[in-house]
């Protein structure tokens, strides 16, 4: 399965893997499985980090390459198409970085895991995980 982490999830994974429920945390170190994270979550990541309003152990530039390398995850990175299909969204959530992760999912076939309620909103394939 292929699979897009919502930027909470990416974060829980790597900082507080105890806040995942089991089930999340065996898809998400299955080795069948192929993790995506978008660069409008390390974007994210890295804005809430210069506003200290995100805690990293070392700089963004540095933690998130180091974090994906040491996963075996990959970067999703922004396109045109990706642009187009955030805009188009029904604005369930207004939250430009997640309607961005919306729409790759859509556009890339992912399955995408979130705990956000106003992305459950959208029509795409979804992991849930519930808190």
């Amino acid at each position: 399965m292929r699979i897009l982490l919502d930027t909470h999830i990416w974060l829980w994974l790597n900082q507080s893997p105890k806040e995942l429920p089991t089930d999340a945390l065996e898809k998400l170190t299955d080795e069948a499985n192929v993790l995506y994270l978008s660069a409008a979550s390390a974007w994210e990541i890295a804005i809430k980090h210069q506003l200290k309003k995100l805690h990293l152990p070392m700089p963004p530039e540095i933690y998130i390459p180091k974090r994906l390398s040491d996963n075996g995850i990959l970067a999703l990175p922004i396109d045109l198409d990706h642009t187009l299909r955030a805009s188009a969204l029904p604005m369930h959530h207004k939250d430009p970085f997640d309607r961005m992760i919306v729409a790759q999912a859509m556009l890339e076939d992912l399955m995408l895991m979130t705990a956000d309620p106003h992305i459950k909103l959208y029509e795409t394939s979804m992991i849930w995980v519930a808190r």
